[in-house]
């Protein structure tokens, strides 16, 4: 019987560990995310985010497209930048403002087709799921 409790406890502990804690167990997965607003503001150049595996970001911003990491568990948020294309456009310097505010985003909710990315400094960044 000490055996056989044994053994599904390391299942149990085996399945707890290999879980998918991060943004895409979530509701991330799968989806597009589209930037609405930035701290109350409409956001117009065309930016949007893609979790296309466990603890990957990436950022298709106006200019270029971005890799990252968020490694942490939800709700918890931490871009962690890998690498990036060099293209130049008209909207680079709001694709920084973006970039900028991913790296300070401490903070993930996701309810339906909303995700809003913030910190405890007034960042608010507010995505919806592209159809």
């Amino acid at each position: 019987m000490i055996k056989l409790t044994s053994l599904f406890l390391a299942i149990a502990l085996t399945t707890q560990c290999s879980q998918d804690e991060t943004l895409r167990a979530y509701g991330a997965a799968d989806r597009l995310w589209r930037l609405q607003e930035l701290n109350g503001v409409t956001f117009s150049a065309n930016t949007q985010l893609f979790f296309p595996e466990k603890d990957q970001v990436t950022v298709q911003g106006p200019c270029n497209r971005i890799s990252g990491t968020n490694k942490l568990p939800y709700p918890w948020f931490s871009f962690t930048l890998i690498s990036s294309t060099k293209k130049a456009c008209p909207d680079l310097g709001q694709e920084n403002i973006v970039i900028d505010a991913l790296n300070n985003a401490t903070l993930v909710e996701i309810l339906n087709d909303v995700m809003i990315l913030s910190n405890t400094e007034n960042l608010n960044m507010v995505f919806r799921a592209v159809d």
